[in-house]
């Protein structure tokens, strides 16, 4: 078995897996080359792993790793986060971590699981070479997290990703059932931590079009997001809009690493955007085509009324949507 004093030294051995009911917290052993992998970190398993090891909480807690400047990439979903974290994979400068499932696990399970935020950040910030930053991307399932995990990190720097609503419902559709019912799903989960009152009971939320309900889910992530840069934490954080990131790759990624106040060298940072890692798709690996085929005319008309819709909504909480880009 793999001692605490081992894991905690070796930032290739990744917080994995948390067992609250256990008391034990599990750490796959990855290689640097998993970082740019398709998919994300949460989905590995120990078959793919180099090793795996479970720790009791006191033993994770009780760590005291040699810990790095470590800032995060945070987002709404289908907005590229997933290829920026990937580009941010420079080597001597940083390395880019693609949704850890363990911060899905501290989100989910709450105020019992608070405690541990610190430890994890730590953990997940130990640089995998000497002058070398992380950046975290958490799942935006993990949003309601983002003070926690500033506040655990008073060091961390943190960009907001996000995208027009129209990108976004195109990106739902096109996954069809399951996207459709992925955005009922975070509409339900952003209410109960970020709702606001709609003026709407049960009756008329349930008659909602899918697209009503994801429409307003990008909105409540909106106003999450118009809030934070509205606090106490706003100094620290710039927002990006993810189709301009993918016009201005090199002025994007350049940008988060200023932010972050790493020197780079902008040869690196043309080489990674006109490398391999913007010709695949970031997720499922493979040639990435883009876009496939025209929207049903169906679904353009649907989506122009949930944009106006989403307009008014935003027009009375006094808001503009979606936020403003500030990163460059």
């Amino acid at each position: 078995m793999t001692d605490p004093a081992t894991i905690a030294a070796d930032p290739h051995w990744l917080p994995h897996r948390l067992d609250l009911a256990g008391g034990r917290l599990q750490f796959l052993q990855i290689t640097r080359e998993t970082l740019t992998a398709p998919g994300f970190l949460a989905d590995l398993n120990e078959e793919q792993a180099e090793g795996a090891a479970w720790l009791a909480l006191a033993d994770v807690q009780a760590m005291r790793p040699a810990t790095g400047p470590v800032h995060f990439i945070f987002h709404t979903a289908f907005c590229r986060s997933t290829l920026l974290v990937r580009a941010l994979n420079v080597e001597g400068v940083s390395v880019g971590l693609a949704e850890p499932g363990v911060l899905a696990q501290l989100a989910g399970a709450g105020d019992a699981a608070k405690d541990l935020v610190k430890p994890v950040c730590d953990l997940l910030s130990r640089p995998w070479a000497e002058g070398e930053a992380v950046f975290i991307k958490p799942t935006n399932h993990a949003n309601m997290l983002i003070p926690a995990l500033l506040a655990a990190r008073p060091d961390a720097r943190g960009v907001l990703m996000t995208n027009p609503l129209t990108s976004f419902l195109k990106s739902v559709d096109k996954r069809a059932l399951m996207g459709r019912r992925w955005g009922r799903q975070l509409y339900l989960e952003m209410m109960s931590y970020a709702g606001m009152d709609l003026g709407m009971d049960g009756r008329e939320q349930f008659s909602m079009t899918d697209l009503q309900a994801a429409g307003l889910a990008w909105f409540l992530s909106q106003r999450l997001f118009t809030m934070l840069m509205a606090g106490s934490d706003a100094a620290r954080l710039r927002t990006l809009d993810g189709d301009r990131f993918d016009l201005d790759r090199v002025d994007a990624v350049e940008a988060v690493l200023d932010l972050a106040g790493l020197s780079f060298d902008p040869q690196q940072i043309e080489a990674v955007v006109d490398g391999p890692l913007f010709a695949r798709h970031a997720k499922l690996g493979g040639d990435f085509a883009g876009e496939v085929g025209d929207a049903a005319p169906s679904f353009q008309q649907e989506c122009e009324q949930v944009e106006q819709w989403i307009g008014m909504i935003a027009q009375q909480a006094g808001m503009s949507v979606p936020v403003k880009q500030t990163l460059f």
